[in-house]
């Protein structure tokens, strides 16, 4: 077969690569190998990092620049090989079992405008640790980038000795593909980083999935916080990529106590912040209402930088600060609806109690990504087991927990609807168990 690097005009000529790739993974190179063929793919990533991370804004126009550079840096090296496939073994003088956690075969992909390149990146690496192939159905505003990410990462295995196309796509994405990738027996399971429409759509497919579904993460900052560390870290955090990742601070809840003292220390870091009229324009402009009468994101406005949104809103302004900050209502549409834009509320609460309240039901029963920023362990605890969510952090942004500024290993799937949480190669296996019985190979 000639070298296509995974880029392909059919879905069936994909999943057709993709199978035999796959078998050739498992049938004639080690776990070693695969190691080596995911360091190529980090050596490769980082040589061609600005050129992808610039075609990824420039076709989407969705973020930074600088920001896209961090967000696939970190899901390229902060990303788990083979060392996260674990083993199990169980011996008595009855015998030695031992499970194994093994691959699918060819796994379906879906991936969003929002973090292309991150994503296939992530879980293709995911899926060489795993022994499994993938075929990406791209989201059809970021096909160009997301190819060029796919023919990347087979230039990679093929230069370190492995098989061309393990990690493949249609060149045309679009829905009548994903129902073909759905619908092929040869795709066992499915894997979906979206929304909640992307989400019901794989459900319907009758196979395995594993989907990161919408979230809305909330932030509670009470009077034991350092003031100023806390207004570095959310400014930071919420205005990643321009608030597109979903696990990024899209609301924040602040005590009465030091409510203005941290409104100053996020405009002293560099937060612009809006009148009650200026606000009203925002919203108008980035939220409009469904047929039944739900908030969602203007998709016109997701992902733009701050000064953009409000020069569109007829606010002019001369900087161009991260995150633009306004005293909200608990109940304006900022608040409850995940918009990805780095448009902040700040809600004021009366004390801690009702800050927990509040951010529990803006989180909307997610269980996606909260954070706090407190000092009082009892308070950390309580919110920590109210609010439930898959992602959880005390005193920093919520990326800490993906090596970010903290301790954690990088994925570009967190899979809240069906509960695998951070996903990894272990996410995309099979366990299998082999028992030696009898007594057989017990030393004892």
């Amino acid at each position: 077969m000639s070298n296509n690097f995974g880029v392909f005009k059919t879905v069936k000529e994909a999943i057709e690569a993709a199978k035999a790739a796959q078998k050739q993974l498992v049938s004639a190179h080690t776990l070693e190998d695969r190691d080596r063929f995911i360091g190529g793919i980090r050596t490769k990533f980082m040589a061609n990092m600005d050129m992808l991370t610039k075609y990824e804004l420039d076709e989407s126009g969705y973020g930074r620049i600088e920001d896209k550079v961090a967000k696939t840096t970190g899901a390229v090296m902060l990303s788990q090989g083979t060392e996260a496939l674990p083993k199990n073994m169980y011996a008595s003088d009855k015998g030695l079992t031992v499970e194994y956690y093994a691959p699918y075969g060819v796994i379906g992909g879906v991936t969003p405008v929002t973090n292309p390149i991150a994503t296939v990146a992530g879980n293709g690496i995911a899926c060489v640790a795993s022994g499994n192939g993938i075929v990406f159905n791209a989201h059809p505003a970021a096909k160009g980038c997301t190819a060029a990410a796919v023919r990347l990462i087979n230039e990679a295995i093929v230069e370190e000795g492995g098989p061309d196309n393990l990690i493949c796509m249609v060149e045309v994405p679009n829905m009548e593909t994903l129902d073909e990738i759905m619908a092929s027996p040869d795709i066992q399971l499915l894997v979906g980083t979206g929304g909640p429409g992307m989400v019901k759509t794989l459900m319907k497919s009758g196979k395995k999935v594993v989907a990161a579904g919408a979230g809305n993460p909330p932030s509670i900052v009470d009077e034991t916080a350092d003031i100023e560390k806390a207004a570095e870290g959310i400014y930071g955090s919420s205005s990643f990529d321009n608030n597109l990742l979903c696990i990024a601070e899209k609301e924040i809840f602040v005590v009465d106590a030091i409510f203005d003292k941290f409104m100053a220390a996020l405009e002293k870091v560099g937060a612009h912040r809006l009148t009650r009229e200026q606000a009203d324009k925002v919203t108008e402009m980035c939220l409009g209402k469904t047929p039944n009468g739900e908030y969602v994101a203007n998709k016109k406005m997701v992902g733009k930088c701050a000064n953009v949104i409000l020069e569109q809103a007829g606010i002019k302004i001369d900087t161009d600060p991260r995150i633009a900050i306004f005293e909200a209502k608990n109940d304006e549409p900022f608040v409850q609806t995940e918009q990805m834009m780095p448009i902040i509320p700040v809600v004021r609460c009366k004390d801690f109690q009702e800050a927990m309240e509040r951010a529990v039901a803006a989180e909307h029963g997610n269980r996606h990504s909260a954070s706090i920023w407190s000092k009082d362990i009892d308070r950390v605890t309580a919110f920590g087991r109210v609010i439930n969510t898959t992602i959880y952090v005390q005193n920093g942004g919520t990326m800490a927990a993906f090596g970010i500024g903290g301790s954690g290993t990088n994925s570009p799937t967190i899979a809240t609807p069906t509960g695998e949480g951070v996903t990894g190669p272990a996410t995309f296996t099979r366990r299998r168990r082999f028992c030696m019985a009898g007594g057989g190979n017990y030393l004892l």
